[in-house]
């Protein structure tokens, strides 16, 4: 039996889910449609049999009914026919014999249209009776007209009323009998009608139980299946990629679960590569953080350690000789250091870790610094050896972070923090390495507070713009002034700018500070405009403010809102902020130029910009950097390589200016070398305030040198 089911699923294709689906229908339909016939049949024939009734039935019956009418009437008219005078006979007989022809007619009529046996038995005694009455009636109509009345009425009591009377009760008879079959067909008929009501009944039963048995066996052979399905797609959403779907015998399904099932095996596929991709280098294969922290985050670390190294001038070389070249001298360096790694003789192989760039950490299960600088030292003598790229030899230079795991012992993310702070403590004081030390931290946070405290430091008025002077090599008269800015903290004290300027340039900050100061030096320029109109002030920008497009427009209306004069005011950029993106730089720097202050290259000498920028760059002044002015009296080399620059400057057209100038034979030396300005503490330091106007007021009064 399962092999013929088998096959005849097979044949039919019941194994389909749509074919099941609309065989199912399909049987539902039959049986709805069987229970909506059977009715409607009925109905039909009811119709049938009222029309019957109406046209045949009721005739037949009024026919009936019309006999014995006219059987009573010619009873009637007999007795008067007799005692009729001669005279009036006539009329009589004529009323008499229409009578008699109607019977005669009925009967014809009856036999046409009766149909049942015993009715066509009664009718032919009927018909018997009629022919005998006839027969009496001449005989009594000869008697009266041969006789006379007298002997005519005793015929018709002796033969006529009885002939009248077996007529009438025949007909009565018919009549009975055809009442009887048309209450007999009504009682068929509510019997066929009750018999059709029980049927639809029984039909709709059955519909309901083979609805219910379809219904369940597509649950069985659909839902089931489904659920199943669901129960499967819902354990590869887990993450459970090993329980493979059942495959079933519905067609269908068996596809979506075949599917299913190569899904699960693409995705854990997949998801294989994109784990090693999550938790592995893709260039070196190593390890990387997210696996360090992820694996080793609950492991017992209490007596481990960290090198943390960084490939230093990685930058450099991405940018000179591509990043291939880069990504080739990382992969050389992963694998000189993991082959010290591997002959590290401990307990416990060091794990290698690559981090991001060029950076790398190696977890030392001691804490032994004794064994931390074994390792560090052969690490780095593998690496004396430059990395051959092609037809080029890179040299290797790291810097190393060193942190131990303390007595209490650390989270290996705080451990890994602490190389780093090492790590950067080493890169601040170029140093090839650097230890770990809670003065290193104790730095850090003061200066992540430091960063937090610039934010407010422009709207709490703790910024202070000192200014030290410019003089004029060839008149000792003073021409301007550069502004500096400087942090009074009002719990810290005075803060150099060189601890704070750097992470105000990180953090995006210093654009703040810039503004604050142009807005100053623009305040100072309005309140000069009468009683020092000669004199101009200098605003160094950072190369983050040369990368700003607004930052001409913000210029422009700070002119406008306070109404100075665009020559008093000039704005210095580095050469090195320049260099970065010349082609930007120049750009800006036009357009700052078009709003008619002046532009001058600050540290000119340090940047290696090429002639063919500096030809191009819209600026009025060069300003020698003071690593070119110190003891320039006792260098002649350097005095050559300044008078170069200053014939440099002058050729195009620009005026030259010396900055950090401390003793007067620099002075001297610079001013025989054809420098236009010079500027230092020679002169004057930076000043504010009062002792800024003290100053400023005796220098208008004497000359200055």
């Amino acid at each position: 039996m399962p092999i013929i089911f088998h096959r005849l699923s097979t044949g039919f294709k019941l194994n389909r889910i749509g074919v099941r689906l609309v065989l199912s229908f399909a049987i539902l339909l039959i049986l709805f449609v069987v229970v909506l016939i059977l009715p409607l049949g009925q109905i039909s024939k009811m119709m049938r049999l009222e029309k019957k009734f109406a046209h045949e039935d009721m005739g037949k019956l009024l026919a009936v009914q019309e006999l014995g009418l006219l059987t009573e009437s010619v009873s009637n008219a007999l007795p008067l026919l007799l005692t009729a005078p001669r005279d009036k006979r006539e009329q009589q007989y004529g009323l008499v014999d229409e009578k008699n022809k109607k019977i005669t007619a009925v009967i014809s009529k009856l036999e046409r249209t009766l149909d049942d046996p015993s009715q066509q038995n009664n009718l032919k005694i009927l018909k018997q009776r009629r022919d005998a009455y006839q027969r009496m009636y001449l005989d009594l109509v000869n008697l009266l007209e041969d006789e006379g009345q007298e002997a005519a009425t005793r015929n018709f009591f002796t033969g006529v009323e009885p002939s009248l009377n077996a007529l009438l009760a025949i007909s009565s008879r018919l009549l009975e009998n055809e009442q009887n079959l048309i209450l007999e067909h009504q009682r068929q008929s509510q019997a066929d009608l009750k018999k059709t009501g029980t049927i639809a009944i029984l039909l709709s039963i059955l519909a309901v139980l083979v609805a219910a048995a379809l219904a369940w066996f597509a649950t069985r052979s659909v839902v089931r299946p489904l659920q199943q399905l669901q129960a499967s797609a819902l354990k590869i959403a887990a993450g459970d990629y090993q329980t493979q779907v059942p495959i079933s015998k519905t067609e269908e399904i068996a596809k979506v679960g075949l599917a299913l099932n190569t899904m699960s095996n693409a995705i854990a596929s997949r998801e294989k590569d994109i784990e090693h991709l999550a938790f592995y280098d893709a260039l070196t294969g190593l390890p990387n953080r997210t696996y360090l922290l992820k694996t080793l985050d609950k492991a017992n670390l209490n007596e481990y350690a960290i090198i943390l190294m960084d490939l230093a001038r990685l930058k450099s070389v991405n940018e000179t000789l591509g990043f291939d070249t880069g990504d080739s001298v990382i992969l050389h360096v992963a694998q000189r250091i993991q082959r010290v790694i591997s002959t590290t003789l401990t307990d416990q192989t060091p794990l290698l870790v690559k981090l991001a760039g060029g950076s790398f950490a190696v977890l030392i299960p001691s804490r032994s610094q004794r064994m931390i600088e074994d390792i560090y030292s052969r690490i780095d003598l593998v690496n004396k050896e430059p990395v051959r790229c092609e037809n080029y030899g890179v040299d290797i230079d790291l810097v190393y972070g060193f942190a131990l795991q303390a007595e209490i012992p650390l989270p290996l993310i705080r451990l890994l923090r602490n190389a780093e702070v090492a790590l950067y403590a080493a890169k601040r004081s170029s140093t090839k390495l650097a230890w770990y030390s809670d003065a290193q931290e104790a730095s850090r946070l003061s200066h992540l507070s430091l960063v937090s405290d610039l934010r407010t430091a422009v709207k709490s008025d703790e910024l202070q713009m000192w200014l030290q002077p410019k003089i004029s090599l060839s008149t000792a008269q003073v021409c301007g002034f550069e502004a500096l800015v400087r942090w009074q903290h009002p719990t810290r004290g005075f803060i150099s700018p060189a601890e704070f300027i750097p992470f105000a340039e990180s953090t995006g900050y210093i654009g703040i500070i810039t503004n604050w100061m142009l807005e100053s030096a623009l305040i100072k320029l309005a309140a000069w405009k009468n009683i020092h109109p000669g004199l101009s002030i200098a605003v160094n920008v950072s190369t983050h403010d040369l990368k700003d497009k607004k930052f001409p427009d913000r210029v422009a209306s700070l002119l406008n809102q306070y109404n100075v004069d665009p020559n008093h005011l000039r704005i210095e950029i580095t050469e090195s902020g320049i260099m970065e993106d010349p082609g930007s730089a120049i750009e800006l720097l036009q357009k700052l130029r078009q709003t008619g202050i002046s532009l001058s290259i600050d540290d000119f000498g340090t940047g290696y910009s090429s002639l063919s920028y500096l030809q191009k760059l819209p600026v009025n002044e060069l300003k020698i950097d003071r690593s070119f002015v110190t003891n320039i009296d006792q260098l002649i080399d350097t005095q050559r390589l300044v008078k170069t620059i200053i014939e440099l400057g002058h050729g195009l057209k620009l005026s030259v200016i010396a900055e950090g100038i401390e003793t007067e034979q620099e002075r001297a030396v610079l001013q025989e070398l054809g420098c236009d300005y010079m500027q230092g503490y020679l002169v004057s330091k930076p000043l504010y305030g009062q002792q800024l106007q003290d100053w400023l007021d005796k220098s208008l009064q004497l000359d200055i040198i």
